[in-house]
């Protein structure tokens, strides 16, 4: 599995000449197949989440994936780690199904026919190959977040960072995008608010109030959240 690490990471926002910290000093090391972070709104879960491929850069110390310092190798880390969002109107930007994979495909398939070609078999991989030509817009909540990690997933990372991936979903779609994830080869860093689906994963940290005040097996992890959400 790959290797993440926190050393000291810390992420601070200046507003009105004030800094007010969205995650304290964390230092972990993550080399769990299946992570799950878990937390209120607002607890800092997605900020650690986004650190891990640059998204969010520590205002102080430093994060490396697989032994690379991600502030300095960020282009390197970012071929490593995909990061699927919450809402896939933020990654799906093409028209049609297959050309939206072919997009994530154009750094690593310079040749037009086996970039279709790649496409498509992704498409295939995902059970998406009938909607090939059709609209982005014109698919479903399930399917489009299918896509968008279909489209992540193409470039074949190591580590998958998803950010509460499922929260738009009705219980079906939640359920087959949730199988999906856990059965990847990928190291998976899931940030949820599904207790269920943390129950699944190796190892949970228990953000709250801009710290990982827990980090253990699920059940112990969840246990700690519900204690902390009840005051």
């Amino acid at each position: 599995m790959p290797t993440v690490e926190l050393e000291a990471a810390t992420v601070a926002i200046e507003t009105a000449g004030v800094d007010h910290v969205v995650l304290e000093p964390t230092t972990l090391t993550l080399t769990e197949r299946r992570i799950g972070v878990i937390g209120a709104n607002g607890s800092g879960k997605s900020t650690l989440a986004r650190l891990v491929n640059g998204l969010v850069s520590p205002t102080s110390g430093r994060v490396l994936v697989d032994g690379l310092d991600v502030a300095r190798h960020g282009a390197q880390v970012r071929r490593r780690v995909a990061f699927a969002f919450t809402d896939p109107a933020a990654q799906l930007v093409m028209p049609t199904c297959v050309e939206d994979v072919e997009l994530s495909l154009r750094r690593h398939e310079t040749h037009p026919r086996r970039r279709r070609e790649r496409a498509l078999a992704v498409l295939e991989r995902y059970g998406l190959a009938g909607h090939a030509d059709v609209s982005v817009h014109a698919l479903s909540g399930g399917q489009r977040q299918l896509l968008a990690l279909a489209g992540v997933l193409a470039v074949e990372p190591t580590i998958l960072v998803a950010d509460e991936p499922t929260t738009l979903l009705d219980l079906a779609n939640t359920r087959r995008i949730a199988d999906l994830l856990f059965d990847l080869q990928q190291q998976v860093i899931l940030v949820t608010h599904d207790l269920e689906l943390a129950r699944r994963c190796d190892r949970v940290l228990v953000v709250h109030e801009a710290r990982v005040r827990f980090d253990g097996p699920p059940d112990a992890a969840i246990g700690d959240y519900l204690a902390a959400v009840a005051g």
